[in-house]
This record gives structure tokens, C-alpha cells and sequence, in this order.
């Protein structure tokens, strides 16, 4: 298993279907309560294990999941209410190093219990129109719909949580 994927690159899908949106979502929806099981399963020192050389601890995976998902719904929110909106950019790394990523995890899984369920109700009362909106990404120059977004977080999801399966498993 390739440790830094483990389930493999995000793809982009290229249809957007019913089935695949409530997929998506279910997955958002699902993610707290699978990541906080995967967290409980572990001992309190393998939240500063690596789940490889020169990746961040699951204490710091943790932590930026809670982030990184804060930022995606506010993105979503910018879509939905400006056209085409240029993100802002932060840099994920550097983040990891602030004092806050120390933390007790619990907090951010609390916080991301909260967060998926504002984010699901959003998601679920969208219109296919709403899918259809798009945000646009500075550095990389890249414009997403917000179909596309949800794809994209329900992967990093599932990403991260592979990587606390990962040290659960060693």
C-alpha cells in the first residue's frame, strides 16, 4: 500500500449523477463518526506516530481535516452567494507546525461533528444549479464546481482517515 495515497490521487469525476451526489455526501455526512472511531481504537502515544516518513502525525491529521474542511465550506458558501469567487489560499504545512495542532484531538472531532452536520444540511438543499457554481483556486489557476468540491472533500476525507487506519494498523 502506497502510504502518502493510500487510496489512491483525488480523480475528478467527469459525470455528476444522483447517486453519485448522495454517495458524496453520505460520505461527508459519515466521516466524524468514522474518523472518531478510528481515533478511539488507538492508544494516546499513536496520535504522534506518522503513518510515514516525513507525514505529519495523526494528531496533526486530525487537526487539519477539522481545518481543511472549515475552509471548504466556507468555500462553498462563497460559491454559492458570489460568482466565481477566488479562494484563499493558506498554507496547510505550515499550519501543522502552529501550537494548536498539539491539541487534545477531541476538540476537532467535535468540531467536525458540528461542522458535517451545517455542512450536510447545505448539501443536501442545494439545487443542481448550486452544484453547478464554481470557485477559482489563485495558485493553482484551477476553477471547480462545487459538484466537483464535494467529490474532492469526500475523497480527502476517506484519505486521511486511510492514514489513521494506517498507524492503527502497525
Amino acid at each position: 500500500m502506497e502510504r502518502r495515497y493510500p487510496i489512491g490521487t483525488f480523480v475528478k469525476p467527469s459525470t455528476f449523477t444522483q447517486e453519485d451526489k448522495k454517495s458524496y455526501i453520505d460520505e461527508i455526512k459519515n466521516l466524524p463518526e468514522r474518523l472518531t472511531k478510528a481515533v478511539e481504537s488507538l492508544e494516546e502515544r499513536a496520535l504522534d506516530k506518522a503513518y510515514r516518513d516525513g507525514g505529519w502525525t495523526i494528531r496533526q491529521v486530525v487537526h487539519h481535516v477539522a481545518d481543511s474542511h472549515m475552509n471548504s465550506f466556507i468555500r462553498f458558501k462563497l460559491a454559492l452567494t458570489e460568482e466565481n469567487p477566488t479562494i484563499r489560499p493558506y498554507d496547510e504545512g505550515k499550519w501543522a507546525e502552529l501550537p494548536d495542532y498539539k491539541a487534545d484531538v477531541h476538540e476537532s472531532l467535535l468540531l467536525l461533528q458540528a461542522l458535517h452536520r451545517r455542512w450536510v444540511t447545505l448539501l443536501e438543499r442545494m439545487t443542481e444549479e448550486d452544484y453547478g457554481r464554481t470557485f477559482r483556486h489563485p495558485e493553482t489557476e484551477e476553477t471547480l464546481t462545487l459538484y466537483e468540491a464535494l467529490a474532492l472533500y469526500a475523497w480527502h476525507g476517506n484519505h486521511h482517515l486511510a492514514h489513521v487506519n494506517i498507524v492503527g494498523e502497525k
